[in-house]
């Protein structure tokens, strides 16, 4: 088997008939700019290859369910590995994965708590243990000789009744006496019991003094517990020894199903809670949704569902008129002035019956005499009643995922909850970070048997555990929802779950995995990376990050440029190579030939400043932080150190909640101050700008209505009688039916994935052929949504609305993609930057503020060089840009930044440094100061 991957004339997307050979078994890193073909060498070639002669592999039957995997445009690939990618477009929206769940360690914990947990009483907190007659016989034998004892079997714990004919079926079967309420009688002297009070009985089995009779108490023992059905008691002057062949409460009889690892899923309808159904939350009408305006009266609308109806004959509205009538509530005072029991007769209904009338719209009288339902207690009804989707939606405008009131979040009913392992049940044990959960094994203290039974599952729960770990992912619990995590994160996660496959001779390609890493848990990155080389795998990482780029055996760059100008092999070797090599961009940034420059001075701002006065959102331990208006203000910290729950569900929300978008809930804070400086919030965030084909980048930074516009204007169109519509493919005229203007029908494949493929009629060009006659200096409309930005900029270059909006796609380092690529195939940091260039077109207010989310993500150093031009100019005319980001040139170019620490989760949360970068820098406790150092010194 050869030492090397060997590829030749590789052509796919903008490849250019390229040929290389790369070693096997070694950290090797493809970089280059942004869309110079990088990832169409890893991914769309190397991987998509691997993965497709593996499914040749299989069975023709395999294969029909597998839909066709198209062979890469490449003339040879030898000394293949299969293949495994780990990409970031993986993150689950499912609301039942969680980090446990992803990683497999919620698997292990169900078979650890099935096997070795203890059930305990949640009202009496005894554990509840199943016992065998020989172990009870054994506990009575403990007694001393010559006790008096008594064997009872309890038919009755706290029922009401008179126990009649309970008690002439005991005398049949031949039994004497009875306690009743802790009295021992006769039965034959026995009268009914009184009907309405609670009795506690328990039928006499046995009266033994205890000798050597061990025979005696065990037949005695069974007996009971057949007639107790699993319970029974041996009471002597002393003591009660209350014994149970359940897992059962001795003393109020709470039983806990067998336990098994399908009771400790929270999937499974067995150990869900029955509230929530396993969600851990349900929907339920907020009131700040209900009442936006608590100064407002009933009359003025200040409830939102009446707001269209006040004053009116609506029979909703005479039913509102009626409650407040019997109630005398006033229904012109502010609702805020409402006495807290007159405000819930409206929101939750009266409970007696009211008399009132109701007359329709010809004026005819209906008496009624029943309770009038609460608005509260009707929208939560009819939300789960309706069949109509328009009615679930207005509905839901007023509700909120709130706790679960039943299991508070947890998931699992309450037998489940019961079982604990070290004090601790399983939602309790999900609840800790991975860090602590590995101090909680550490620290276990088990009995012999307990320990033989759990080894092997501790050891595969400790080691999965190092894993995340050495990822860099310390602070996530594993109960954190897998649709919270970011691209980085979910890519950390399934890397922590292959290293636990210790897999050999395999070849992994991942894309950008050190993505939203602080570079200190960057160095725990690139270790681990190196552990899965020595096992024996090749590793393919495409990569900008320059401290793994050294760190690795070999380095592919590809470009020089992007789009058109990029798909050759400009350099590759060893990272020394690279850097000897000056046509190489990334070897002159390796190197330290080419950086991006420190700034000569910084800004103080306009002097205002948005202020956040004790945050306490998520592990924020009393915040106070101050933004400087009119400066680019950066976010740094280690991973899961706080900085997204401080930004954005503290200040964005809270920003966004004061301009009126009142369904965004802030995050906990006392308040934030200075929101009067500011007029506009543009969020930046690295959502997908849509989620269809139809989207484009064209369509979201608006040129495409311009483009329509300039074709509708053209002679042709203008003979034919089209109008700007006719070059939408969105709307019925101009694109083609057969795939309704999407160039591509999706085949839908059941249980795998959807799959598409290009119009058989259209061939892709989403119009129909009366469109495409209409041309303009030669280039049909479809043409024009196949041209990279670069192109469209030259093409368009003399009509100027058209040429500066695509100059902005441009600025932002764009430029190589197409104007019709489908937003579904853009990359999360691609996505933000079609963002921030439909928000550069716009005028500047001056009082706007940009928040941005990691926008460096799968950005080159020479791609993050423009992107600070772009965020410095959005500042100098007058903006204030807040950033979270890990990238050291942007943290650089800052003119101040909040540092916040020190550790991840439990362990961060507060501001470790503030100021400028030269002032972080001279705090020892501030790990970003420590790698921000040495890039001022230069």
């Amino acid at each position: 088997m050869g030492s090397t991957i060997k590829i030749q004339g590789a052509r796919e997307n903008n490849l250019k008939n390229v040929s290389l050979e790369i070693p096997k078994d070694k950290l090797i890193i493809m970089t280059g700019v942004s869309g110079s073909g990088k990832t169409s060498l890893a991914f769309d070639t190397i991987y998509a290859e691997g993965q497709r002669r593996y499914m040749e592999s299989l069975s023709s039957y395999a294969r029909q369910f597998l839909g066709n995997s198209e062979k890469p445009d490449v003339d040879q690939i030898d000394g293949l590995s299969p293949a495994i990618a780990i990409d970031q477009k993986t993150t689950s929206h499912n609301p039942r994965s969680t980090v446990g769940t992803v990683t497999e360690i919620y698997d292990y914990l169900r078979l650890l708590y099935a096997r070795i947990g203890v059930p305990y009483c949640p009202e009496h907190g005894e554990p509840i243990t199943g016992m065998t007659v020989t172990e009870m016989v054994d506990q009575v034998m403990l007694l001393a000789e010559g006790t008096k004892t008594t064997v009872l079997a309890p038919i009755a714990l706290g029922k009401k009744g008179t126990f009649k004919d309970t008690f002439a079926r005991l005398m049949k079967e031949g039994y004497l006496r009875v306690r009743v309420d802790g009295e021992i009688r006769l039965l034959e002297e026995l009268e009914p019991l009184e009907k309405n009070k609670k009795h506690d009985i328990e039928v006499v089995v046995d009266r033994i003094v205890r000798r050597d009779n061990r025979s005696r108490y065990y037949d005695s023992i069974q007996t009971a517990l057949n007639i107790g059905e699993g319970m029974a008691e041996v009471v002597t002057d002393e003591e009660t020894l209350r014994f149970s062949s359940n897992y059962a409460c001795n003393i109020c009889g709470f039983t806990v199903p067998k336990l098994e690892p399908r009771l400790f899923s929270f999937n499974a309808p067995m150990g869900a809670c029955p509230e929530c159904k396993g969600i851990g939350t349900i929907q339920k009408v907020d009131l700040d949704l209900l009442i936006p305006n608590w100064n407002l009266s009933l009359n003025e609308g200040a409830i939102t569902f009446y707001k269209n109806m006040t004053q009116s004959s609506n029979q909703l509205w005479q039913r509102l008129e009626a409650v407040c009538d019997h109630f005398g509530i006033d229904m012109d005072a502010p609702i805020k002035d409402l006495p807290k029991k007159q405000l819930d007769k409206i929101l939750y209904g009266s409970q007696e019956p009211i008399q009132f009338s109701i007359y329709n719209t010809k004026g005819l009288e209906r008496k009624y005499d029943e309770p009038i339902e609460g608005i509260v207690d009707m929208i939560e009804r009819r939300y789960l009643e309706t069949g109509s989707s328009w009615s679930r939606d207005w509905y839901e405008t007023f509700l909120s995922e709130q706790e679960c009131p039943s299991c508070h979040g947890a998931r699992l009913n309450r037998e489940v909850l019961a079982v604990r392992i070290g004090g601790k049940n399983i939602y309790e044990w999900t609840q800790m970070s991975v860090v602590q959960s590995i101090q909680f094994i550490d620290q276990l203290e088990l009995t012999p048997t307990q320990r033989k039974i759990s080894d092997l599952v501790l050891k595969e729960i400790r080691s999965r555990l190092n894993f995340l770990k050495n990822v860099g992912l310390t602070y996530l619990t594993l109960d954190r929802l897998a649709s919270t995590l970011s691209g980085g994160e979910s890519q950390r996660i399934r890397l922590a779950t292959q290293i636990g496959s210790r897999l050999t001779g395999v070849m992994y390609v991942l894309d950008e995995p050190s993505i939203g890493l602080h570079q200190r848990d960057n160095d725990r990155l690139i270790e681990t990376l190196k552990d899965m080389r020595d096992l024996g795998n090749t590793l393919i990482v495409v990569e900008h990050d320059e401290d793994t780029m050294r760190a690795s055996d070999f380095i592919v760059d590809v470009g020089p440029g992007a789009g058109i100008h990029g798909g050759n092999i400009v350099a590759m070797g060893t990272p020394q190579e690279v850097m000897n090599n000056d046509n190489s961009i990334t070897g002159r940034f390796l190197s330290g030939k080419e950086k991006i420059p420190v700034p000569s001075e910084r800004r103080k701002g306009n002097g205002k400043s948005l202020q956040v006065i004790d945050a306490t959102h998520n592990n924020l331990k009393h915040v106070n932080a101050e933004f400087p208006l009119g400066t680019l203000t950066v976010v740094t910290g280690v991973s899961g150190s706080g900085k997204s729950s401080l930004v954005t569900e503290v200040l964005t929300h809270t920003i966004q909640h004061h301009l009126g978008k009142v369904r965004t809930k802030p995050g906990q804070a006392k308040e934030v101050k200075g929101l009067e400086e500011i007029d506009k919030l543009i969020e930046i965030s690295q959502e997908p700008i849509g989620r269809t084909p139809r989207s484009n980048p064209a369509t979201y930074v608006g040129v495409f209505d311009d483009i329509r516009d300039l074709y509708a204007q053209t002679k042709e169109a203008k003979l034919l009688g089209f109008t700007k519509s006719q070059f939408s493919f969105n709307v019925k005229g101009g694109r083609c039916e057969a795939c309704q203007g999407d160039g591509i029908r999706k085949i839908s494949m059941h249980f795998l994935p959807d799959i598409y493929v290009d119009c058989d009629v259209c061939h892709g060009k989403r119009y129909n052929e009366e469109t495409l006659q209409v041309k303009y200096r030669d280039k049909t409309i479809a043409d024009v949504l196949e041209m990279t930005v670069e192109e469209g900029i030259e093409f368009f270059s003399s009509i100027s609305k058209i040429r500066h909006k695509l100059q902005t796609l441009s600025d932002v380092g764009l430029s190589y993609i197409k104007l019709g690529q489908s937003a579904t195939t853009l990359s999360g940091g691609e996505a933000q930057r079609v963002k921030l260039a439909s928000e550069l077109q716009k005028k500047p207010t001056g009082k706007t503020v940009f928040i941005l989310d990691e926008p460096t993500t799968g950005l080159h150093s020479s791609d993050v060089r423009k992107l600070i031009e772009v965020l410095q100019r959005l500042v100098d005319t007058g903006n204030t840009v807040i950033v979270i980001e890990h990238n050291l040139d942007v943290i650089k170019n800052a003119d101040y930044i909040i540092d916040i620490g020190p550790e991840g989760g439990d362990e961060g949360g507060q501001i470790v440094a503030k100021g400028t970068p030269e002032e972080i820098v001279q705090c020892p406790q501030s790990y970003t100061g420590k790698y921000l150092k040495p890039l001022l010194e230069q």
